[in-house]
């Protein structure tokens, strides 16, 4: 079976000798070996050799919009370097359907519905931009470059 996985990690390029001085006291064949110190989001901390990681990572500064997708399921907000600084960036609304009360709605004909559907509705996922203008647009849609550029950042 074939499997794929993305998760956001912090890693520092360095040899497995440095990091057993850092991490655990630990002696290795191959101490020369370069590699990276790996920390993930729940701060588990390991070694990869160089080959193995630079085959499973990049950085998070030059992404595929696929990975800025990833990025935004697990809460991050995202911009293309094209954007050029514009203070411009993209997240997801929410991870999944919301129920929300009639009165929450500002639409009148999305309160109507969600009156007649019991008092509430699901409102599913979308994403969002804030512009260049200081605007939230909702329902942002990607253009054929934003999907095919390798440009996509984390915003912190």
């Amino acid at each position: 079976m074939q499997y794929i996985g993305v998760k956001i990690i912090h890693a520092e390029p360095m040899t497995v000798a440095e990091y057993n001085e850092q991490v655990r006291p630990l002696v290795y064949s191959g101490e020369c070996q370069d590699g990276y110190k790996v920390i993930c989001e729940d701060d588990y901390v390991s070694w990869s050799p160089k080959d193995v990681f630079e085959a499973a990572y990049r950085q998070t500064d030059g992404m595929t919009f696929g990975l800025a997708i990833e990025a935004m399921k697990k809460g991050f907000k995202v911009a293309r370097q094209g954007w050029n600084g514009k203070a411009m960036w993209i997240a997801i609304s929410h991870p999944e359907a919301n129920s929300l009360k009639a009165e929450g709605f500002w639409n009148k004909h999305s309160r109507k519905f969600a009156e007649e559907n019991g008092g509430s509705a699901d409102v599913l996922p979308y994403i969002i931009m804030k512009t260049a203008d200081n605007k939230i647009l909702m329902g942002w849609l990607a253009s054929q470059t934003d999907m095919l550029v390798e440009d996509w950042t984390i915003i912190e």
